[in-house]
């Protein structure tokens, strides 16, 4: 088989070419063409995970020299990484799924090598960010994708409510031991009434979509026995495209709430402050909640 590089056009300097793959990110046979061509003929595999993407090569009928490059070594197996590619050798940067880089290592890799010259070349295929918004059927003109939430609740929160009047789609990826802790939050920072989609074990055999408002995907996947398994795709509807709430009528939103909520609960305040302000009457009900517990 033909070397990969000719492909694209082997480096002037005589220096391989870094290939970053795109791997599957559960069916197998998502794997494209070229990727497997590219994977044939590369000398070298740097893996997020040798073992896990040792099956996949081994999958394919391929015997290749793995380095073991992850979020933990990244920067000490740059070096080894050049060290191949100045050597002439092509080389197949992958993650353990989809596309290397996003959410994923290889940030400092494909910076190092580009800046040296290296021709860096994309193999693209199945990226879980993309494959969840295609099916989720939220607004995709725009989107922002925040990767992992922070672990810890109190971080969570705070990264929850740098987003709350985002107007794009947000997009978040998510481990199963965290997953309901974070729609929990969702509902508290962003409310639970906002649109959402989570999509879970994207690809594969139990592939399952959640939708509706945050409130009822989280009691969805509570009473769901296997809620809590595989990976995680949350898809959020954006912000409603208004002002603060009270910006352009000049009312004291706050002052409003307050002397409304000695009176009445609190989803009844958020519903009159929005008719009298045109603002959402969700934000008006988190906003409502803030000051009731302050």
């Amino acid at each position: 088989m033909a070397n990969a590089s000719k492909e694209s056009g082997q480096a002037g300097d005589g220096s391989g070419t870094l290939y970053i793959v795109a791997t599957p990110i559960g069916n197998l046979e998502d794997l494209s063409p070229r990727a497997e061509k590219v994977l044939s003929s590369v000398a070298v595999v740097a893996a997020e995970d040798t073992r896990h993407s040792g099956r996949l090569l081994q999958h394919l009928g391929l015997r290749k020299p793995m380095i073991a490059l992850h979020e933990h070594n990244e920067r000490e197996r740059v070096a080894q990484v050049l060290k191949e590619l100045q050597a002439g050798k092509d080389l197949a940067l992958i993650s353990d799924a989809g596309t290397p880089l996003i959410s994923d290592p290889g940030y400092v890799v494909v910076r190092e090598a580009r800046a040296l010259g290296i021709r860096v070349s994309p193999i693209p295929g199945p990226c879980a960010l993309v494959t969840a918004l295609s099916a989720a059927g939220l607004p995709t003109d725009r989107f922002l994708f925040a990767g992992f939430l922070p672990a810890k609740r109190t971080g969570r929160k705070a990264a929850l409510e740098a987003l709350r009047r985002e107007q794009a789609t947000l997009v978040f990826y998510e481990s199963p031991h965290r997953i309901l802790d974070t729609l929990a939050d969702l509902v508290a920072m962003l409310g639970s009434e906002r649109e959402l989609v989570l999509g879970r074990e994207l690809t594969k055999t139990f592939e399952t979509f959640y939708s509706g408002t945050a409130e009822d995907v989280l009691a969805e996947l509570q009473a769901d026995p296997h809620g809590s398994k595989g990976e995680f795709v949350v898809v959020v509807r954006g912000a409603e495209a208004s002002g603060e709430a009270g910006e352009e009528s000049g009312l004291d939103v706050d002052k409003l709430l307050v002397l409304l909520l000695a009176e009445l609960p609190v989803k009844k305040v958020a519903k009159i402050v929005a008719e009298l302000t045109g603002g959402s009457k969700n934000e008006l009900y988190q906003q409502a909640l803030r000051l009731k517990a302050s």
